[in-house]
């Protein structure tokens, strides 16, 4: 199990958070790096160093990006993709708010090979859910269900196509998970074919504001 971390706190605000990120090595698969619901007008000096010591630590850095449910425009999309990489120099990008339909799947093939183009090496789709088994093909990493832990327990459920896959392909954000049951969380996402998970205590509108709790046990 690894772990993938949406980071929404500004390093100068948490930078303890930011350290215990990039200390934690091998254990994380990637951090969201977000600092305006995307990478912002300008460059932010705070995320470019912050960015700059994950990929130092060897963590791979990827660029939030909203597709608003395939709503925003592709220049849009695009824009947002150049800034993170020439700003912050990211590895790869997190598509956020991702259609699941099969009908979108044309439309968002052409950004995932537009990101690819521009140099982003590794692409996360989060659908929230499960989408339609073509959205496999073209990215990285489908995060296939975000939500709080009690929806998690009572409602998920795994369509049979994703057996086809290995579970490194797949990921899943929880949120509102009691401290004690941190371990838990894991086991469970591992038990529902997910070898990619974070678990996390807070709530919305942004429970993604600290690092798992699992991260803070082991800090050195």
């Amino acid at each position: 199990m690894t772990l993938l971390v949406p980071l929404y706190v500004h390093p100068a605000e948490d930078p303890e958070a930011w350290r215990l990120v990039a200390a934690a090595g091998d254990r994380v698969h990637g951090v969201v790096l977000n600092p305006a619901d995307g990478p912002g007008s300008a460059p932010d000096p705070a995320f470019v160093s912050a960015a700059r010591a994950l990929r130092e630590a060897g963590t791979r850095v990827l660029g939030y990006v909203d597709l608003d449910y395939g709503v925003r425009p592709d220049t849009a999309v695009a824009g947002d993709l150049d800034h993170h990489r020439d700003w912050y120099d990211v590895d790869g990008c997190f598509f956020d708010q991702v259609p699941a339909d099969r009908s979108a799947l044309p439309a968002c093939r052409r950004l995932v090979r537009a990101a690819r183009r521009r140099g982003h090496r590794t692409v996360v789709l989060n659908h929230g859910v499960h989408p339609a088994p073509g959205y496999a093909r073209i990215a990285d990493l489908l995060v296939t269900f975000e939500g709080p832990w009690p929806v998690y327990l009572s409602t998920f459920s795994r369509p049979r196509w994703t057996a086809r896959h290995p579970p490194e392909r797949f990921c899943h954000l929880v949120y509102e998970v009691p401290t004690a049951l941190a371990d838990v969380a894991a086991r469970a996402a591992g038990e529902r074919g997910a070898a990619v998970h974070c678990a996390v205590t807070d709530s919305l509108p942004n429970p993604w504001g600290a690092p798992p709790p699992a991260l803070y046990r082991e800090a050195p």
